[in-house]
């Protein structure tokens, strides 16, 4: 009975992750649209993310776009961080980000727009 119950848990855990989907987060900031999605399905390790600014209807390509995503300290475990400066490819901005464990992390979007002014988007991302 153990032995079943245990194949139970080991196939619904499967199921889960396979039918995970990538994250689609849309913001909006001093009148500039965020999105932020990733290719894949979150997982602990390296996911690139696509980050797409626009304002009026009209993408913004000129920006500085940097991602900080972090995990505050708790008992028995540091504080944890990782930051990626995004690249801009075919109009989107691209950036890869590693997750050195599953929970809830805690991300700040900044851009940096043409008129120098830096733009900050708070959010969170469960693995």
């Amino acid at each position: 009975m153990k032995n079943l119950v245990k194949a139970f848990l080991a196939l619904m855990i499967t199921v889960g992750f396979l039918n995970a989907q990538p994250i689609e987060q849309n913001g909006n900031k001093n009148g500039y649209d965020v999105k932020l999605t990733s290719e894949k399905s979150l997982i602990v390790g390296n996911n690139d993310f696509i980050i797409e600014l626009s304002k009026d209807g009209m993408a913004i390509t000129d920006a500085k776009v940097k991602l900080k995503v972090f995990m505050p300290e708790m008992p028995g475990m540091p504080y944890m961080e990782f930051t990626d400066k995004a690249k801009l490819v075919d109009g989107k901005y691209k950036l890869m980000i590693n997750f050195s464990m599953a929970g809830t992390w805690q991300y700040q979007l900044k851009f940096k727009t043409a008129d120098n002014e830096v733009h900050t988007l708070r959010g969170s991302v469960n693995l």
